[in-house]
């Protein structure tokens, strides 16, 4: 149980089939940072509390926990993760399931309206404590509105001044809402219609141009721009990362080390393939970049990494670093280990690395004189730093 008196029910369980995507819209990374991620942003920038329940696809669970840890950082108590609907509105009912006893103030959030700014939760909020009434946000429609017949004949100009584009989040008091849902026996384009079904007030506020709907593959384009403009100047243009990773010997495995094959030499256990210093450079990346670590990116619940090498780590690290707007300096990796010797293979692992990292890559090794798990000769540990420059 949390303090909070406001839940915030973030809907992420769409398909997204209209962006044309491999994976749910959700899970889309726009500038390196999913849409998730970043609608969370927005609702955690909120001055109030807030429970959180964020609505995922039941496949996508753990990769929704995963974002919403990242996001919420000391404040992943707030969160709750549950699997949504086939319909928009089951997805909300699944949200409203788990609502605490607390809560008196419920917002409903589309995860693609990802740059909605934490001031219209806010102004919602306010609103429905105000009028005790449901709220919706919206913005005067600017283009000219006609209707048309069943031929699609202009039948008549519509007065648009009445007219507003819904956003969201629409806000509603928490008794209503879910009475509202429990009585509904249809289904509705959005919350404030079956709200207003049910014979309850909803009310309209100024929205926000940046809380614009991501549906289309030219909105993801749009979205792009928006993080760009959105990205602060950095107060310096280089940033540094360290990574470390250790991982014990398994005399059933082959070794994978930096990318490379160790024939004769005993592997190292894990879910992938135990590639310490691959691993550790990814953590490297990642802290210099500010997303996160590769135990939150790249999970062992999901069985695509199971064995997986460690060029499918960097690839993906690399795809996220340089999406968030950074160009790779140089990495610099100390390995600490009794075995494998690296001396003869220093100059192979090195350019091996550079060419997957796309800059250049630095190896070096010591031991630690027969103290520790290392010197023990039990595992390995590598360490890993890089430098990154913010290109935008």
């Amino acid at each position: 149980m949390t303090d909070a008196v406001v839940a915030v029910i973030v809907v992420a369980a769409g398909s997204g089939s209209r962006l044309g995507a491999s994976e749910p819209k959700a899970f889309v990374p726009v500038a390196g940072v999913t849409i998730l991620e970043r609608a969370l942003s927005g609702v955690f920038g909120m001055s109030e509390p807030a429970q959180v329940i964020v609505v995922a696809p039941a496949a996508k669970l753990d990769a929704a926990k995963r974002s919403a840890a990242i996001v919420a950082g000391a404040a992943s108590a707030y969160i709750s993760v549950v699997a949504g609907g086939d319909t928009r509105q089951e997805s909300v009912a699944a949200g409203l399931a788990v609502l605490e006893e607390g809560i008196e103030v419920v917002l409903v959030h589309d995860s693609a309206r990802a740059f909605t700014p934490p001031a219209q939760f806010e102004s919602v909020v306010a609103a429905v404590r105000e009028r005790g009434a449901g709220v919706i946000p919206g913005l005067p429609v600017a283009d000219t509105i006609k209707q048309l017949d069943w031929l699609g004949e202009v039948e008549r100009t519509v007065d648009r001044a009445p007219l507003v584009a819904v956003q969201t989040p629409q806000g509603f008091p928490r008794v209503e809402l879910v009475d509202a849902y429990t009585a509904a026996t249809e289904s509705y384009t959005d919350d404030a219609a079956l709200f207003s079904a049910a014979g309850h007030t909803v009310v309209s506020i100024d929205g926000d141009p940046l809380a614009f709907k991501i549906t289309t593959p030219w909105d993801l384009r749009r979205a792009e721009l928006a993080a760009e403009d959105a990205r602060p100047a950095p107060a310096v243009d280089f940033r540094t990362g360290v990574g470390m990773d250790v991982h014990a010997f398994d005399d059933e495995s082959p070794l994978w080390l930096g990318g490379l094959y160790w024939p004769d030499e005993p592997g190292l256990a894990g879910h992938s393939d135990g590639d310490a210093v691959c691993h550790a450079v990814c953590d490297a990346l990642l802290s210099a970049a500010g997303l996160g670590d590769i135990g939150g990116r790249f999970g062992v619940s999901e069985v695509r990494f199971k064995n997986a090498h460690g060029d499918v780590f960097l690839t993906e690290t690399i795809s996220l670093v340089t999406g968030a707007g950074f160009e790779i300096g140089n990495v610099a990796v100390q390995v600490i280990a009794a075995h494998p010797k690296l001396a003869n293979r220093r100059t192979e692992i090195e350019s091996h690395l550079t060419k997957m990292v796309g800059a250049p890559v630095s190896v070096s090794a010591t031991t630690s004189d027969n103290l520790g798990f290392t010197g023990r000769a039990e595992g390995l540990a590598v360490i890993a730093t890089a430098l990154l420059r913010a290109t935008r």
